[in-house]
C-alpha cells in the first residue's frame, strides 16, 4: 500500500483533507483515535469511523517484527516481514533514531554489502517504510529516521518521497532529522530540492579514486567523486544541512596516506560531515575490518587537517548484525534470532 493510496480511499469515503489528515496523523504518531478535547467522537464522517477497523487491521499487516536483535550499545536491530512474506532490517538506533529499508534487496551491488548480493527482489511501498517507523515508536522515542538500511532510495524515489513527505509533515520528525543516503543519483538532486520536505543528504564516498568506486559500487551511477561533492554542495546550501559523506573503513582497500590526502583535498571548506564508518565483517566478502585503533587514528587525522570527521561503528557489531547479514541468515535458515519479538 502507499501513502496515497490510503489517502484517496480515505478521501472515496467522504473524508475531507483534514480528516485524511487526522488519520494518517493517529497512525504515523501512534496515537489513539480519540484523543483531546476539542475533537468529538464524531469529529470523522460516519464512512470513515466504520471502515477504521479494516483500516487499522490493513495497516498492522504492512509489517511485522519477526525477531529482535538487541546490541550492547543500545541499537536493536529488527528482521521485519511484509505482507507478501518478504523481509527487511530496520535498525533502532541509540538516542531516538530508527534505520529503515526503501527496497527487498538492491541493484548496486556494493562489493562490501551483504544486501547487495542478492540483487533487487522488489521496491518497498511508501506504506511500508511507513510501518517500519511505526514499529519503531512502538518500542522507543523516534525523533530521527535515516534511510540507509536496505536498498537504494534513488532507485524507488517516489516512495521513498512520500513517505519523506508524510514523516516530515505529520509524524512529528524534523526535516533535518530525516536522512537520504545515497551513491549518488542525478534525480536525487533534482527531486529533493522540490519537495516540501528536504531532508538531509548523505551521500555514499567511500574512495576519492574513480576506478576504485567503480569496482566498489560496481552499479551505482559513474560520477566522479569530485563532481559528487560539488552535487552535495549545492544541495547543502539550498537546504542549510550539512551532506553526511559516508566513508566505510575497508582494511588496506581505502585506508592509505594517498585517499586521505586525496579526501582533505576533496572536503576542505566543504559545507559537510565525513561519517567513517569501519566495516561491518560479513563472512564470505573478501574485506576486513581495520582495528579501532587504527580507525580512531585516521579520523584523528582528518579531524586535525581541518575535516570535520565523525567515526561511527555499524550499530549490532555484538550481534553479527550488518545490513542485510539478518536477512540473509534468516533465508539460509542459519542463527536463531536472539530473541523472539512479539507479533506486531
Amino acid at each position: 500500500m502507499r501513502v496515497q493510496e490510503l489517502r484517496e480511499r480515505l478521501l472515496g469515503l467522504g473524508a475531507l483533507p483534514e480528516h485524511a489528515q487526522r488519520v494518517l496523523r493517529d497512525w504515523v504518531q501512534c496515537a489513539p483515535h480519540e484523543r483531546g478535547r476539542r475533537r468529538p467522537a464524531d469529529y470523522l464522517p460516519k464512512p470513515v469511523r466504520e471502515a477504521r477497523p479494516a483500516i487499522d487491521a490493513e495497516l498492522a499487516t504492512l509489517a511485522r517484527v519477526v525477531s529482535e536483535h538487541p546490541g550492547e550499545d543500545g541499537s536493536a536491530r529488527l528482521l521485519v516481514a511484509l505482507a507478501d512474506g518478504q523481509t527487511i532490517e530496520s535498525v533502532l538506533l541509540p538516542r531516538a533514531g530508527v534505520c529503515v529499508s526503501s527496497q527487498v534487496g538492491c541493484a548496486v551491488g556494493c562489493r562490501f554489502c551483504m544486501t547487495g548480493q542478492s540483487g533487487l527482489l522488489r521496491q518497498v511501498t511508501s506504506g511500508e517504510i511507513v510501518a517500519q517507523v511505526v514499529l519503531a515508536r512502538r518500542r522507543r522515542p523516534v525523533k530521527k529516521v535515516v534511510f540507509m538500511g536496505m536498498g537504494e532510495p534513488a532507485h524507488n524515489l517516489d516512495n521513498v518521497m512520500e513517505a519523506i513527505d508524510l514523516l516530515g509533515v505529520e509524524a512529528g520528525i524534523s526535516h533535518k532529522n530525516l536522512v537520504f543516503s545515497t551513491v549518488g543519483d542525478a534525480r536525487v538532486f533534482e527531486r529533493l530540492p522540490q519537495g516540501r520536505v528536504k531532508p538531509a543528504l548523505a551521500l555514499s564516498l567511500h574512495t576519492t579514486k574513480p576506478e576504485l568506486r567503480a569496482e566498489l559500487l560496481p552499479r551505482a551511477p559513474r560520477i566522479d567523486p569530485r563532481e559528487l561533492v560539488e552535487q552535495g554542495e549545492r544541495y547543502a546550501r539550498l537546504s542549510c544541512y550539512p551532506i553526511q559523506y559516508q566513508w566505510t573503513l575497508l582494511d588496506g582497500v581505502n585506508d592509505g596516506q594517498d585517499e586521505l590526502d586525496a579526501l582533505v583535498a576533496l572536503l576542505r571548506g566543504k559545507y559537510a560531515v565525513l561519517n567513517m564508518i569501519p566495516y561491518n565483517a560479513n563472512d564470505g566478502l573478501p574485506f576486513r575490518r581495520p582495528s579501532w585503533e587504527k580507525a580512531r587514528a585516521i579520523a584523528a587525522h582528518l579531524h586535525g587537517r581541518g575535516i570535520l570527521t565523525k567515526l561511527r561503528d555499524s550499530a549490532g557489531q555484538d550481534v553479527d548484525g550488518g545490513c542485510g547479514q539478518l536477512r540473509a541468515r534468516a533465508l539460509d535458515g542459519g542463527a536463531q534470532p536472539l530473541r523472539l519479538a512479539r507479533m506486531r
